[in-house]
């Protein structure tokens, strides 16, 4: 119960901070600061035990084998990059990154320092992928795939595999109701550590661009060394 209400402080202490933007800001300040828990976790050794101890916390919302939820309330972050996660969570931590929900369980008190930011980040990017992701309606693939070439490629790979090194996210095998809730967030804002470049990029697409091209993002397929069967279980918590 202790533990109950010192998370639900630090929500509602969240919620104060957050930063008041004015009307039609996109605010994308917080991209990569760098510094701080990110830049010492990044060249830290991971331990893997930790890691398992550490995503159990993780795993009440990510699901034991971090493949999320269809439905996109929380993402599939299995198979993400180590580093992609490592600046996830340490945005979070620093207040460059809104999210509420995670906040409170990614505290130093509820799973450690710098060192268990590797540790999990190192565990998570090792899981296998779901098979059977969230899709969309598969309604405009074609004017999808040709916004995706034309838009998305140059950061996130032909095949959405993104780049571990620059931070550009994996969005193959993502969920189509979360790729259309992050976009959203990232295109009027509300996701203050995005990547500018995006952030710009993406202002004259319409809601039908939109669906499209997150639609054809959604049918991206990761290797197939990276993904699980349907009925993977996840040995670590048996």
């Amino acid at each position: 119960m202790k533990t109950r209400i010192s998370l639900l402080s630090a929500a509602a202490l969240l919620a104060l901070a957050l930063p008041a933007l004015a009307e039609g800001t996109v605010d994308t300040s917080s991209w990569n600061q760098g510094g701080g828990e990110q830049d010492e976790a990044l060249h830290l050794t991971p331990n893997h035990e930790n890691g398992i101890e550490v995503y159990e916390v993780c795993s009440a919302c990510h699901q034991l084998n971090g493949w999320g939820l269809e439905d996109g309330t929380f993402p599939q972050i299995a198979g993400q990059h180590k580093d992609v996660i490592i600046k996830q969570l340490a945005d979070i931590r620093a207040l460059n990154r809104d999210n509420p929900t995670m906040y409170p369980f990614a505290l130093p008190s509820e799973i450690g320092g710098a060192q268990s930011i590797a540790d999990v980040a190192e565990y998570i990017s090792k899981l296998p992928m779901n098979p059977n992701n969230g899709k969309g309606p598969g309604t405009n693939l074609a004017l999808g795939e040709q916004l995706y070439k034309d838009n998305c490629v140059r950061c996130h790979g032909a095949e959405g595999e993104g780049d571990d090194a620059k931070f550009y996210p994996r969005i193959q095998g993502q969920h189509f109701n979360y790729l259309m809730r992050q976009y959203e967030w990232i295109k009027t804002g509300k996701r203050r550590n995005a990547n500018p470049d995006m952030v710009q990029q993406i202002q004259g697409f319409t809601d039908a661009d939109t669906e499209a091209v997150l639609d054809y993002v959604s049918r991206l397929k990761p290797p197939a060394e990276l993904v699980a069967a349907p009925d993977w279980v996840n040995p670590d918590f048996e």
